[in-house]
């Protein structure tokens, strides 16, 4: 089993998943997290089927920690903590990225916020802009001037599409030159919206591509993770923190990144 299992009870799992292995997928016979895990309770003489479920997901380049329930009842209480709810007993879920980018940005500090929809047909994130903005080394973007909505409620609509705002929140731990000559920065990032791909589509729009990232950085961006030899998404979900559904007691896990791209950095912010 490529799945990693961290802690288990007998209310959820928390697992590290490798990069390159997809969290759910409907392919048949092909490998996931879920898979893995259903047949591992399976074989632990559980239920049959065994019941497993998914709380959050991360994308198939991107590794890190993740949180099952093993019953409907500590499903419910997860997913509540994921949406922030009750936000006044401090029960979220609370999820922290360690991420390798492209470049040295000028602002060390700060938070993205952008609406965005998910174009199932490229599957990808789409962020829609308000009038003209030239294209750089940065994500997909829609030029959008008519049938904008008012957006403060989080949601909207452009051109028939239903956007989703995204926001997260970015700090720079440490900047170096590589032995290509390339600027590459480490990024704490912690998001307040579990959006699809917005880390990476949000980053990339900002001008702060993720290394290894074929479809979201641009050109620039793109030859640096040749050069350097990264053939993977340069991200980690390195932190994770919630209330236990049954006790009501606060865990927290840390994993450290494998991804090669991380090794230039000696920060001492990242578990390693």
């Amino acid at each position: 089993m490529k799945t990693e299992i961290l802690y288990e009870d007998g209310n959820l799992l928390v697992v590290r998943k490798p990069a390159g292995l997809a969290t759910q997928t409907a392919g048949v016979g092909k490998a996931d997290v879920v898979s893995e895990l259903k047949n591992y309770l399976a074989a632990s003489g559980g239920a049959k089927p065994p019941y497993l479920g998914v709380i959050h997901r991360l994308d198939q380049p991107v590794e890190g920690l993740l949180v099952f329930a093993k019953n409907r009842q500590a499903a419910g209480a997860l997913t509540k903590q994921l949406a922030g709810q009750p936000q006044e007993a401090g029960q979220i879920l609370h999820k922290r990225y360690y991420a390798v980018l492209y470049g040295n940005p000028s602002q060390r500090e700060g938070e993205l916020v952008d609406d965005m929809y998910r174009d199932a047909s490229g599957g990808r994130a789409v962020i829609v802009e308000c009038g003209m903005k030239s294209d750089g080394d940065g994500a997909v973007r829609e030029r959008q001037r008519d049938g904008m909505k008012d957006q403060t409620a989080g949601t909207g609509e452009a051109g028939g599409r239903l956007l989703k705002r995204a926001v997260l929140h970015y700090k720079i731990l440490e900047t170096v030159r590589t032995w290509s000559g390339d600027e590459i920065s480490l990024a704490d990032i912690q998001i307040k919206t579990g959006r699809f791909h917005q880390i990476r589509a949000q980053m990339a729009h900002a001008g702060m591509p993720l290394l290894g990232d074929e479809k979201y950085a641009g050109e620039a961006a793109k030859a640096c993770s040749r050069r350097m030899g990264v053939r993977t998404v340069a991200l980690c979900a390195g932190s994770l923190s919630f209330v236990h559904p049954k006790t009501g007691k606060k865990l927290h896990f840390e994993t450290g990144p494998t991804t090669a791209a991380f090794d230039f950095f000696q920060s001492e912010d990242i578990c390693k």
